[in-house]
């Protein structure tokens, strides 16, 4: 038996860790150093780590936990409170960067010969439409501007991208197989949403009952914790749908038990910071083989990179704009929604996993997720300086008060 795996593990734990706490010192997201780190100790840096058997697996337990506390941190009460405003943002937020993706891809790397070549680029418009609004929530925060309108409707627009963002990813890794019949996939997609709602009935209340019985028990974060890996294991083996859908799921049916979903987010947070969140974060600096950098590549990564930025602008300011916000607030709504951050890598993961993402495609993904992570808050702290009644905060309590229509 080889022992290297523990050597793995310590050398991206340590490196992850430093260049993290160093992306962080200069006000940036640690998965920005994390992603610097893998690409450092993989084959392009100093090639003391490759990809394995063993990293692969311990990545996708990484990536299944990162989903499963996205959808616990989702908050349903706030889709309620921006409504049929955020839906519109999120949806032309969605269709505008999965064009620009698109055509990138048909532009500069299109295959006609390849049977895949829609698929794959169409995927790529899919990473595009992936946003991380982490690093904007904290901007949002400092310039105190969080809970205003715009902020409201950035966090709402989020989540339904989320959301919107894993049933086009689930359709297209669906159609990867081209024996597979359209009515089939899209039967097997319904099938897995009535399954999730019924199963999330169920689990709800049990979970319910769980906190009644056992408050903030650690057996509770256990049960949770198969609960999100038993809904990865259905997704993929019995409904043919990406695992990382089937734990975001799950974190969704807990998400509105309060107590619960607190609890259990600050244990299974701690395991994914502590051992599994460096390890995928690392897996996709090491995938990043930048040796294979040409002139064609790397003018499609300055493009796609520049379509990242502009496509959300653009998209989510249109949604913006036609729900009634006013120019200068509809563009701070589209800046808002730039960075992709881990939420694009994932994407991108799953695409390589089903053969419509080249390893060669990786370094253009990495600077799109580096680039959008350290502008989007040079591009807010611009762009909100004037102060509107949309981007100044309100109290829970005003906003209560305040008519729906001028909500949205």
């Amino acid at each position: 038996m080889s022992y290297d795996f523990l050597l793995t593990i310590a050398i991206i734990m340590l490196f992850t860790k430093i260049f993290g706490l160093t992306s962080e010192r200069v006000h940036m997201p640690q998965v920005v150093g994390a992603l610097v780190a893998g690409v450092l100790v993989g084959p392009s840096g100093f090639a003391w780590v490759g990809e394995t058997d063993f990293l692969v697996k311990a990545a996708e337990i990484g990536v299944i936990i990162l989903m499963f506390n996205a959808g616990l941190d989702t908050d349903l009460e706030e889709l309620k409170t921006t409504g049929f405003a955020s839906f519109v943002i999120a949806v032309i937020g969605v269709l505008v960067p999965l064009a620009g993706g698109i055509g990138c891809y048909l532009i500069f790397r299109s295959e006609p010969a390849d049977p895949l070549n829609m698929l794959k680029a169409a995927f790529i418009g899919v990473v595009l439409t992936a946003t991380s609004v982490s690093i904007t929530v904290e901007t949002l925060r400092e310039m105190g501007k969080l809970k205003s309108k715009v902020g409201t409707a950035i966090l709402g627009a989020a989540v339904i991208d989320d959301i919107l963002g894993i049933v086009v990813l689930t359709v297209l890794t669906a159609f990867t197989d081209p024996s597979v019949q359209p009515l089939l996939v899209f039967g097997r997609i319904i099938g897995f949403f009535i399954f999730v709602f019924v199963v999330g009935l169920v689990a709800n209340k049990a979970f319910i009952k769980m906190e009644q019985r056992w408050h903030k028990h650690r057996r509770i974060a256990i049960y949770a914790l198969v609960f999100a890996f038993l809904m990865s294991y259905i997704a993929e083996a019995l409904f043919g749908i990406a695992d990382i859908t089937g734990a975001y799921f799950a974190g969704i049916v807990m998400c509105n038990i309060s107590d619960t979903r607190d609890y259990v987010a600050s244990k299974t947070n701690v395991l994914g910071y502590m051992l599994f969140s460096p390890l995928f974060f690392a897996s996709i600096g090491i995938k990043t083989n930048l040796d294979g950098l040409t002139g064609n590549l790397v003018l499609f990564a300055v493009v796609l990179t520049i379509v990242a930025i502009l496509s959300k602008i653009i998209g989510c300011g249109l949604g913006a704009r036609m729900m009634g916000f006013q120019m200068y607030d509809a563009i701070s709504i589209g800046l808002g929604m730039v960075s992709r951050g881990e939420v694009a890598l994932i994407v991108a993961q799953k695409g390589e996993q089903a053969g419509l993402i080249n390893s060669e495609m990786f370094p253009a993904i990495v600077l799109v997720v580096i680039v959008t992570t350290l502008v989007t808050p040079i591009l807010l702290k611009f762009g909100m300086k004037r102060h509107t009644p949309a981007n100044t905060e309100f109290s829970a309590l005003e906003a209560e008060k305040m008519p729906k229509a001028s909500r949205h």
